[in-house]
């Protein structure tokens, strides 16, 4: 049987309080929207969209131009770093995809905006056209308002930030696993300073992206986990919790933000309760599924 043609895309955007807007920008999206995740403090929403690549690539350019409408960065704050209104829109391959289709949309989609949007694009992870740009930390360093400043040179639109929305970053990567950690605490240093152990980039957790942020009272671990065969969910669960407890404090709760594939929750449990032999098709859904 053909295997059938599908991938995800889960579009960033700097807003995360105004619901209205919210609704305006999932609704462009239409049938292919499959999740909606907002943060008021972080003033940012995420949307997965799962389907054929060429339809995805359509909704997905709908739901940038009713964005770009209605988020003018200008008056934009929140905890989360950003650059612009549609701030990060990664594509990944699902089935019968591969990462390199997943860039050639990637680059498509920065010509376009960069074309008919006048939206500076910079290409990232799989996508991006030198190393400097391969982490989206670097590429979004000093953020919107950095950028305003001082604008680097863009691989897709003009050399110089949009009046309203900003820059733009597109890609195509692996699956990532968007995971935040409470703590019993609103001491956001205690977050910050776990944040910088766990993080791969300061020796800590191999393929772990972390930042400590102040959220509904308490102080946040945010983190992307961009490889979930190095670090999992539990296992980036127990470092911060021996982080924590060596700090004096607990974990008051966690979240997984938007959608996770399947086999990180196999490997979940074949990690955690040494089922060495588990597999994704003993789960009676995915046989019925199939």
């Amino acid at each position: 049987m053909k295997t059938q043609k599908l991938i995800e895309c889960v579009p960033n955007f700097s807003e995360g309080r105004r619901r209205n807007v919210i609704n305006k920008i999932a609704a462009a999206g239409k049938k292919m929207v499959l999740a909606t995740e907002w943060n008021a403090d972080h003033n940012r929403s995420l949307m997965t969209l799962v389907g054929e690549p060429e339809k995805v690539y359509r909704a997905v350019w709908e739901m940038i131009k009713v964005a770009v409408k209605q988020i003018d960065m200008r008056t934009h704050k929140g905890e989360h770093p950003r650059i612009g209104a549609v701030d990060v829109v990664p594509f990944v391959p699902v089935s019968g995809v591969t990462i390199n289709e997943c860039v050639k949309l990637a680059e498509r989609l920065g010509k376009q905006v960069g074309k008919e949007l006048k939206i500076p694009v910079f290409l990232y992870e799989a996508a991006a056209t030198q190393p400097g740009r391969v982490n989206l930390a670097d590429v979004r360093k000093g953020e919107y308002e950095g950028l305003v400043k001082e604008m680097r040179k863009p691989n897709f639109g003009p050399n110089k930030m949009h009046p309203t929305a900003g820059a733009m970053v597109i890609g195509a990567r692996k699956y990532l696993v968007a995971y935040n950690v409470n703590l019993d605490t609103d001491d956001v240093q205690i977050a910050k300073d776990i944040s910088n152990v766990i993080r791969e980039k300061n020796g800590g957790l191999p393929g772990v992206k972390a930042l400590g942020f102040a959220v509904d009272g308490k102080a946040q671990i945010s983190m992307n986990l961009v490889d979930f065969e190095r670090t999992n969910i539990d296992g980036a669960y127990a470092a911060i919790k021996e982080e924590a407890e060596k700090r004096g404090v607990k974990i008051a709760n966690s979240e997984i933000y938007g959608m996770i594939p399947l086999e990180a929750l196999v490997k979940m449990a074949r990690d955690g309760l040494q089922a060495t032999d588990f597999k994704s098709n003993q789960i009676l859904e995915t046989r019925i599924y199939e």
